[in-house]
């Protein structure tokens, strides 16, 4: 009866340690995909801010040119 007793716990242990390793996985891919979505955001919003910043140019080197 120990013996199947220590079985079923040596079973049991082997299914928990898999399911770890899965629910390690998940964080790892949670993770990923969170910064993942980050870097798109920051790639948008540089974008944006070299539009303006070529817009902004433009208008300064108009500018200029009315100058002069």
């Amino acid at each position: 009866m120990l013996k199947d007793a220590c079985s079923d716990l040596k079973r049991d242990i082997r299914e928990l340690e898999h399911e770890n390793k899965i629910v390690k996985s998940e964080k790892i891919d949670m993770k990923n995909l969170i910064l993942h979505e980050d870097l798109n955001k920051f790639k948008e919003t540089l974008s944006l801010k070299e539009g303006a910043f070529a817009t902004d140019l433009t208008k300064l080197e108009n500018k200029s040119l009315e100058l002069k």
